[in-house]
């Protein structure tokens, strides 16, 4: 585990874990890398070496008043994989994470890259417009930045449910699970996740998928209630071309936590392929 320091000099903290080939992960909002500590331990003990940062503002990275958008996001990726000097790397991203892979290749292409996950992730464009019409409101989100200003804590609380499928009949998912959401989510500065909320639900997308190049495993949960999978996954797997799909039945967007196990072992068997 240690730092490195991006462009503007905001430091971006990182754990790194294993030997073998490279697996990096971004995380979603407004989490940090620990949300990946269930794919990284399996991996490294499958023979990878894992990679994970806490994006700028979140966790136990520097909280800058800038760069908080998805440009920013991949700049300081970008910097994580040129720091360590990765190569052919796995780029494993999870719901904002995911929009931070997507614009990585953008704007710094694949020539470090083998491969791509792209886990519940907001690709293409999470807002409604008009050429996108299935998307969510701005008012959906304009709920999401007055809920953290007004009572992040509380409103970190009750998102949790939403974010594991809790609110479900039947669910099981546990007070642990909860509780680390709330801890992690008040990790992230105020000011960076407000920010942020911005860059994952109005970035599009459309023209980072088009540039991927390389294998693609696009993954979602049919329940997600947060980055629903019609307006996500199911039209971005259409952009990439080539892209593997796994869709799962009555899973909510925090999926690597709920269904962890067939999350861990389809990602080893892409990874193995």
């Amino acid at each position: 585990m240690g730092t490195i320091t991006a462009k503007d000099g905001t430091e971006i903290y990182y754990k790194d874990w294993g030997k073998g080939p490279v697996v990096t992960f971004s995380h979603g909002w407004p989490l940090n890398a620990d949300a990946w500590d269930g794919q990284m331990l399996f991996l490294a003990q499958n023979g990878f070496r894992c990679v994970a940062h806490d994006r700028r503002g979140h966790g136990r990275s520097g909280q800058a008043s800038t760069g908080n958008d998805m440009n920013g996001y991949a700049d300081d990726l970008a910097a994580v994989i040129e720091a360590l000097d990765l190569r052919d790397a796995t780029l494993v991203g999870h719901s904002t994470g995911g929009g931070e892979v997507a614009r990585y290749i953008g704007r710094h292409g694949t020539k470090r890259v083998a491969k791509a996950v792209l886990i519940a992730a907001v690709p293409p464009l999470m807002l409604k417009t008009a050429a996108n019409p299935e998307g969510l409101p701005l008012e959906a989100f304009d709920n999401l930045r007055r809920g953290i200003a007004a009572d992040r804590s509380q409103f970190y609380r009750d998102l949790a449910p939403l974010f594991y499928g809790a609110n479900r009949p039947g669910a099981e998912v546990s007070q642990g699970t909860l509780d680390q959401f709330w801890l992690w989510s008040m990790a992230a500065g105020l000011e960076s996740a407000y920010a942020s909320i911005k860059a994952f639900s109005e970035t599009d997308f459309t023209e980072d998928l088009g540039k991927f190049d390389v294998p693609t495993l696009v993954m979602h949960g049919e329940d997600d209630q947060i980055v629903p999978v019609a307006d996500s996954a199911r039209k971005a797997a259409k952009l990439v071309k080539g892209a593997k799909e796994i869709y799962y039945p009555g899973a909510p967007h925090g999926l690597t936590a709920t269904h962890q196990d067939q999350v861990n072992a389809d990602l080893l068997a892409f990874l193995r392929t």
